[in-house]
């Protein structure tokens, strides 16, 4: 089989690469479905702000209820990036796609074929020996 050839991106397929991944890196940033930042400055005797609660306010939208809203949002996410990938790849042309179906038919059959003579021959050894 030969080589598959990339095809070059166009500035449009590259601004619109940039715009997805830039979506990426914000989604990444802050998750959807989430309504509470995960930590909240709060004053401490001393005037200084420190993390409130870091460990509680990182398990709260948990037990919450959004474990079924947060599945949901999880699975769009997928959804998304799943179509990102695929427009990434570099899909076969129907002529690569045929030669190659056509390669692999034709070497099943000649196994096959290989496979059924080599059979035949070993059984046909095995009832000379067992007679």
């Amino acid at each position: 089989m030969g080589r598959l050839i990339r095809k070059k991106q166009t500035s449009k397929q590259k601004t619109k690469k940039a715009r997805a991944e830039g979506r990426r890196a914000l989604s990444e940033r802050a998750p959807e479905g989430m309504k509470k930042p995960l930590f909240s400055p709060m004053k401490t005797q001393g005037g200084g702000n420190r993390a409130a609660g870091a460990a509680q306010t990182a398990v709260a939208p948990l037990k919450a209820g959004l474990g079924k809203d947060n599945f949901i949002t999880k699975s769009l996410q997928f959804l998304r990036e799943v179509k990102i990938e695929l427009k990434k790849v570099a899909w076969p042309s129907r002529k690569q796609t045929l030669g190659s179906t056509a390669v692999v038919i034709v070497l099943v059959i000649v196994i096959s074929l290989f496979l059924g003579v080599v059979d035949f021959i070993l059984s046909s050894l095995i009832r000379v020996v067992i007679r």
